[in-house]
């Protein structure tokens, strides 16, 4: 295999994106009850306006609001009522000069009126009118027909994760099955003679699997779907096996440890071997997360990914490239930032992009930013952070109280 010279971070993704962007889009439409989460797949634009109809926001009386125009606690003025209208029913009569018509939440603005007066700021007078004693203006209490949603306007983005707010809209506006998305089919492969399941207590020389449970907990997190998860000894023959049994049915295929230079790497070129035309990427400019390994596979478009094997890096790794890679090919925005000054000085590591984990502490008038310094195998650093800012291979670190960017994790 011909190793690559290492790749800046943008460099390996820019390679990663051209490759990806050959796959073949995978949509599918669900019931809206089973949106939830998912990714929507194309633009919606609603058919008809929402809502359909004038409807009022209040209990009270449907009015013209030239008619109370002048009314006071003290100075009433006297409407006749002309119809009682049921919620979920419609207006049947119109209001001219002098009259209105009672309305409940929700219901139906009749025409002729253009305001409504609320309930509170009413009394009955005699069997047939009310004193109203609230001079409203027009539109007052009252949703306008399109007023949500107009009629062929787009409503929800493609990219846009489903939220319970937007199955909502969704069912707002008649729309019952939702185009999204279909979800990555991720296969993780952990690596490593030295690693023994998490209810095991550990033989010297030996240490707990951490990354099969961290990498699967994220892939959860986005939404993928973990099709198979399994611990290998550094067997050549195994992860071949492994590898070529998961680029059957998966769209990612990762493999933690075994990506540096030792004896027993193998990943590299068990991944270069299965991926046609090969692994363009060997190695990022990036603490923590140097040996990185990046491949695709034109024939089963499988995206074949070598994480570092210390559990923070890995993690580190998927955030910035699987994660997202996924979000550009399925048009989701940027993930949320925040703005924070960092707590002390920071130096970062020559010729490399640094990834500085965090804890966000409240400050009068924003945050400060604690960076958390620790070796990449421990997951503490981890557990620690609220979120990580990237300092730049060019540059030579971080100023105390220098203003930076911090990705929410």
């Amino acid at each position: 295999m011909k190793l690559l010279k290492v790749d800046t971070v943008n460099e390996a993704r820019e390679k990663l994106l051209a490759a990806a962007r050959k796959k073949k889009k995978q949509i599918e439409f669900v019931n809206l009850n089973e949106a939830l989460g998912r990714i929507l797949a194309s633009d919606l634009v609603s058919p008809e306006p929402i809502p359909s109809f004038r409807r009022s926001t209040v209990d009270g009386y449907a009015v013209k609001a030239v008619n109370t125009q002048g009314a006071g606690e003290s100075i009433p003025v006297f409407l006749d009522v002309i119809e009682r209208i049921e919620i979920g029913t419609p207006a049947i009569r119109m209001v001219q000069p002098g009259q209105c018509s009672y309305v409940p939440t929700g219901g139906m603005i009749p025409e002729g009126a253009d305001a409504v007066v609320m309930v509170e700021y009413c009394e009955a007078f005699d069997e047939k009118s009310i004193a109203v004693y609230d001079a409203v203006s027009p539109g007052r209490n009252v949703v306008s027909i399109g007023e949500d949603i107009q009629e062929e306007a787009l409503f929800l983005k493609k990219g846009t994760r489903l939220r319970p707010q937007e199955i909502g809209v969704l069912a707002s506006a008649g729309v019952h099955t939702v185009p999204v998305y279909k979800p990555w089919k991720i296969s993780i492969i952990s690596t490593g003679d030295e690693l023994v399941p998490a209810d095991q207590k550990p033989m010297p020389g030996q240490i707990r699997d951490i990354n099969t449970y961290v990498l699967e907990a994220m892939s959860i997190k986005y939404g993928f779907e973990v099709v198979s998860k399994q611990v290998l000894r550094d067997e050549r023959s195994l992860l071949e096996e492994a590898v070529a049994e998961a680029m059957k049915s998966c769209d990612l295929v990762v493999a933690s440890g075994g990506s540096s230079q030792g004896e027993k790497d193998h990943t590299a070129d068990v991944l270069d071997q299965f991926a046609q035309p090969g692994v363009f990427t060997h190695g990022i400019a990036l603490k923590p997360g140097k040996p990185t390994i990046l491949g695709y596979d034109v024939i089963s478009e499988t995206i074949l990914m070598g994480l570092p094997g210390h559990p923070a890096a890995a993690m580190i790794v998927f955030e910035l490239m699987a994660v997202w890679l996924h979000r550009q090919l399925t048009h989701q925005p940027e993930p949320k930032y925040t703005t924070a000054a960092i707590q002390t000085n920071v130096a970062s590591a020559p010729g490399r992009a640094t990834c500085l984990l965090v804890e966000l502490e409240d400050s009068e008038g924003g945050y400060i930013a604690k960076p958390i310094f620790g070796k990449s195998g421990l997951m503490t650093t981890l557990s620690r952070a609220h979120g990580y800012t990237m300092i730049d291979t060019n540059k030579e670190g971080l100023k105390e109280g220098e203003i930076v960017q911090v990705a929410l994790l």
